[in-house]
């Protein structure tokens, strides 16, 4: 399994931005003989490339947490997925134009770019896909919705969607990422949220409106985190809305014992093939020995 760390220069972003890519070109598929020769090396890559999953790290974290915090790596590797991973810097994945730092545009239209211009995937919107945890469960959405011609399917986990709450927020709260000076840092005018492009449902409502194409949406949360109430109102008006929505609870919290569990779930939701793991570490083939 290729784990490849890309740093790049990103015009939405205006400096160099670091991104983790999973990419299961190197899988073997049979192991060396046993006269110790191996069979010619060919790159593995599926006709038209790789499906691609962008994935979104929660606050606090960065291009690293989904391969340090998850098994990620081995379920793409087993269905021959290519994984993006970028850093959100705990701004929700929203464009903050006074700073210039545009990160919708950045995950919504250059990193997938600038992804299949470096690494064979597929430039089909079919194979292209977004997913993230907490804050990149909001930002997988919000970016979902706002990039519908970029991704086919969405999967936000213990989302953050609480834009409701952002909106009314004082400077009371004990975590300084809940006060309202930090909400209004990261997401701008609070009063005008609600209903705003920074607001996944509104999105929703104006896709459904437009009659092109819905993203299939999958969200999930555990039965004991503070975000199933939120979670819950999500898949109810993505219903109402006319989205096919694929919606799991189970017990957990808002950690990474779920998410790791969930992620798994999302893999095996995607359109992709039947799972055939190459050889590595944890797969040498010994299962049918005596």
């Amino acid at each position: 399994m290729a784990l490849v760390t890309v740093n790049f220069f990103s015009s939405a972003l205006m400096r160099t931005v670091p991104v983790n890519v999973i990419l299961p070109v190197d899988k073997q598929e049979v192991p060396a003989g046993d006269d110790g020769s191996s069979s010619p090396y060919r790159p593995h890559v599926p006709e038209g490339g790789f499906k691609t999953l962008v994935l979104l790290h929660g606050i606090f974290g960065n291009y690293t947490d989904w391969v340090s915090g998850s098994c990620i790596q081995r379920w793409a590797e087993e269905r021959d997925l290519a994984v993006i991973m970028p850093s959100g810097d705990n701004r929700f994945y929203l464009d903050q134009p006074a700073s210039h730092d545009y990160y919708g545009r950045f995950v919504g239209e250059e990193l997938v770019e600038m992804a299949r211009a470096m690494f064979p995937l597929s430039r089909e919107r079919a194979d292209t896909f977004i997913g993230g945890l907490s804050m990149g469960g909001y930002g997988a959405l919000r970016c979902g919705l706002r990039y519908p011609e970029t991704f086919s399917r969405i999967a936000s986990l213990s989302g953050a969607l609480l834009v409701d709450d952002v909106a009314a927020r004082t400077d009371d709260a004990d975590r300084y990422f809940s006060t309202r000076r930090f909400s209004e840092a990261v997401f701008g005018d609070l009063s005008s949220l609600v209903g705003s492009e920074r607001d996944p449902l509104w999105l929703a409502e104006r896709l459904a409106a437009s009659r092109e194409p819905l993203p299939k949406v999958y969200l999930a949360c555990g039965l004991n985190d503070g975000l199933l109430s939120v979670s819950r109102a999500a898949r109810r008006r993505l219903d109402e809305l006319g989205f096919e929505v694929t919606y799991r609870e189970a017990p957990g919290g808002h950690n990474w014992a779920f998410w790791n569990e969930a992620i798994e779930q999302v893999v095996r939701w995607l359109p992709l093939g039947q799972a055939h793991p190459g050889v590595n570490s944890g797969n040498v083939g010994l299962e049918d020995v005596e």
